[in-house]
């Protein structure tokens, strides 16, 4: 008892449940505290000394049952931005072994797919959430058991409905006997079952298919996210795209001369991606204006160069960021799309690896995008759009000759960037991307 005290007096926390669990005595007349006097209040007023509630909250996972210690899988923390999301999928099922840091669900957010992992080794004894549900950082989503795998759990619903099915066998038996009596009744002629005849409609009614061959579906929060978002910048900015072409002669030679090298050097292939990321680079260094943002009544201009980089997943679209691209050789771009490109597949990239962004870059030509108008990332004021490469017939020094073209367009916030500014912009990418030697001399 005295060691039992002791534990108490180091506790306060456990020294309240302590005191709640012994409702049913009258006064308390223990010394629990050291070199404070005897107590000898009633339990409701020693319990009201006690704080009601704490202001922080702790989640715990740990639970103990009769066969053996249980664990509960709560949501992680999603992020600063992100305060709930939807319970997408389940990846096990109830009796399935997992294993520490495991996942056993996904979360789908506004932005990414957060996997919910199992916090101790053991069995799925049972899911506490059901898919499709919103849940906040903390919701319980399932309850991990440390006992055998063998061990099987049978959820209180079900055991409700094996018991109550053997009851309905009665009513069964009932009505196999009364269809074995002879019915006394006279036998009613049935009247001949009059087919209604549809309406006719008239000729300019469309015709709707029928809603069976329809089928409705809750929209993931993702594409959600990113419907709102592009009806927003729709909305907000005063969009206007301008076009130019760009001969890839020379990209593409540099990148087939030393491809090789490249490779056995940095470890990664040279792509097209880098050379544009570098000519976007030169391009908002020269116009400054493409790289500011409207905040109100000001005009916000970036002293850094973060590009955007538009990823299409299955999910929807990501845009990871390159941070300080401005700071960046082409090995170092290349390594960094690589990576973001993965995570973004993978659907491991982070809230973090998405946020800000001061320009993007939306290459649509590995789909075969020929031309389009892309619509600016909020809360960025510009977007440049590759589209693929169509050989097409030239002039070049008066002779017809066929070459690689592929159409770029920029699409801007015409309320704060002119028609002059994105045109010089558009043809500042053109000449480093026909010529990269521009690069190496700064020209």
């Amino acid at each position: 008892m005295a060691s039992n005290l002791g534990r108490l007096i180091r506790r306060p926390v456990a020294t309240l449940f302590f005191l709640r669990s012994c409702r049913h005595v009258r006064n308390f007349s223990h010394q629990i505290f050291p070199g404070g006097p005897i107590c000898q209040k009633s339990a409701r007023e020693l319990l009201g000394s006690f704080p009601k509630d704490s202001p922080y909250r702790v989640w715990t996972r740990l639970l103990s049952a009769d066969s053996g210690d249980l664990f509960e899988a709560v949501v992680p923390f999603m992020g600063e931005s992100i305060t709930d999301g939807t319970l997408a999928t389940f990846l096990k099922k109830p009796g399935d072994r997992v294993e520490v840091d495991e996942p056993i669900a996904q979360v789908e957010t506004d932005k990414v797919t957060i996997d919910v992992a199992s916090p101790e080794a053991g069995v799925i004894q049972k899911f506490v959430a059901n898919e499709g549900d919103t849940v906040m950082p903390g919701t319980k989503v399932a309850v991990i058991s440390k006992s055998a795998a063998g061990d099987t759990h049978v959820a209180p619903s079900e055991e409700k409905s094996s018991q109550e099915a053997p009851q309905a066998s009665p009513p069964e038996k009932k009505q196999k006997v009364d269809k074995g009596k002879p019915k006394a009744e006279a036998p009613i002629k049935e009247q001949p079952k009059q087919v209604p005849v549809p309406p006719k409609s008239s000729a300019s009614e469309p015709q709707l298919p029928p809603k069976e061959r329809e089928r409705r579906v809750p929209m993931p929060r993702l594409r959600l996210r990113i419907a709102t978002r592009l009806k927003d910048s729709q909305n907000t900015y005063a969009m206007l795209t301008t076009f130019n072409e760009v001969d890839m002669t020379n990209l593409m030679k540099l990148r087939s001369d030393y491809k090789d090298a490249f490779v056995e050097k940095h470890g990664v292939k040279l792509g097209l991606m880098s050379g544009f990321v570098k000519a976007a680079v030169t391009g908002l260094q020269s116009q400054p204006i493409i790289n500011a943002v409207i905040d109100g009544g000001d005009i916000i201009y970036r002293e850094y160069v973060d590009i955007s980089i538009a990823v299409g997943t299955p999910k929807g679209l990501v845009v990871p960021v390159i941070r300080n691209a401005d700071k960046m050789n082409f090995a170092d771009i290349e390594k960094e799309i690589n990576t973001l490109a993965r995570k973004a597949s993978d659907g491991t990239i982070s809230i973090d690896e998405m946020a800000g962004g001061s320009f993007t870059i939306s290459n649509g030509g590995v789909y075969g995008s020929l031309l389009s108008t892309p619509i600016i990332n909020p809360p960025q004021s510009a977007i440049l759009g590759m589209h693929s490469i169509v050989s097409r017939p030239m002039v070049v020094d008066g002779n017809v000759v066929p070459r690689p073209m592929m159409y770029i367009a920029l699409t801007y916030d015409h309320r704060l960037i002119d028609g002059r500014e994105a045109v010089f912009f558009l043809r500042r990418i053109k000449d480093v991307v026909e010529d990269p030697r521009r690069l190496l001399l700064d020209l």
